[in-house]
């Protein structure tokens, strides 16, 4: 295997933990609205993520910087094409990271809740885009010879990519409530659950609808066997949903988000970012890629950080893997003051 082929399976991997660890973060956000009858709830629900959601965020961060490095035609096609609905999903980043900080800084009731409000519209429009985003990616897009994108921002909400869109902001929202579920106890919990199973039927259709879609288009037998996979577990995240096994409700739910988008990497390769304009001018693993010296020095220094990456982050969710209440919620914290 070349290395270019190596770090387009990292950059999947990247994804993939990206999407798996900010699609529950995401979804928690949602259920702020969603979910939360109170202030006190909305607070069990902020603090579930509270310890890990800027961890996650570096999934992100790596994912772009490694595209940045290790195949720079394609960053630089992807971030000029899809300026404005990235440029809005950091937008969204931002503000969500301020919100999560500046929420308990002052204990007025509009203060906080303006920024339950920023937390809840700040998940769900990244958890939106992100999806179009991936469709367009794999669906294929307008790009010329000189591999530019010669298309409008209006050409990147086509019906795939909606599709796409409705898949990942439902699939991380019952991703959100299984989890929910998993990290609470109480009242809360129990309604988690059930808004996971209307969640979650509605996220099996459109993402059965997605994937056989991009089955069709694009897939072969490996994306196949990833999309039974796929749908395999999130139908047994439903039922370990409903037997009250939240713990591998969640694993699976999870299982679905690592399939699925195995699935649209193997769907892609060994494209990059297809045209739709002349299969000749698409962008691969080949043309798209920085030197071999480049994704060598590249490759050693992914081998010595990863590891500690993940040890760490793993120990931050050990640390805090505890459930919690309204009850651990302290009176002063409920009722809004700064603490």
């Amino acid at each position: 295997m070349e290395l270019h082929d190596v770090w387009f399976v990292l950059i999947a991997v990247l994804w993939t933990g990206y999407f798996f660890l900010e699609g529950f973060d995401f979804g928690v956000g949602i259920l702020t609205k969603l979910l939360a009858r109170n202030r006190p709830e909305r607070r069990v629900l902020i603090n579930t993520i509270g310890p890990v959601w800027d961890g996650n965020e570096v999934w992100l961060l790596t994912a772009g910087g490694a595209t940045f490095a290790a195949f720079p035609e394609w960053y630089a096609t992807l971030f000029s094409g899809f300026y404005l609905p990235l440029l809005v999903i950091l937008v969204c980043l931002i503000v969500r990271g301020v919100a999560f900080e500046y929420r308990a800084k002052r204990p007025e009731e509009n203060w906080q809740r303006n920024w339950e409000t920023a937390i809840f519209w700040t998940s769900l429009i990244p958890a939106f885009l992100w999806g179009v985003a991936f469709g367009n990616i794999v669906g294929g897009v307008k790009i010329d010879r000189n591999f530019e994108y010669v298309g409008t921002v209006g050409d990147l909400f086509n019906p795939y990519a909606l599709l796409g869109g409705l898949v990942t902001l439902t699939l991380f929202t019952f991703h959100g409530a299984v989890f929910t579920a998993l990290k609470t106890v109480g009242d809360i919990r129990l309604r988690a659950r059930k808004l996971a199973l209307r969640v979650g039927l509605v996220t099996a259709v459109l993402a059965l609808g997605f994937l056989l879609w991009t089955q069709a288009d694009s897939g072969d037998s490996k994306s196949m066997v990833a999309l039974i996979v796929a749908v395999a577990a999130l139908v047994a995240a439903l039922v370990a949903n409903q037997l009250g096994r939240e713990g591998w409700s969640f694993a699976l739910s999870g299982v679905t988000i690592v399939a699925s988008v195995a699935m649209l990497f193997l769907s892609l390769f060994p494209n990059v970012m297809p045209s739709t304009l002349n299969g000749d001018w698409s962008l691969t693993v080949t043309n798209a890629s920085s030197s071999p010296y480049t994704l060598k020095i590249m490759t050693w220094c992914a081998a010595i950080a990863t590891p500690l990456v993940l040890l760490y982050q793993g120990w931050t969710y050990w640390v805090f893997r505890k459930r919690i209440g309204t009850q651990h919620i302290a009176p002063e914290a409920a009722a809004g003051a700064a603490h």
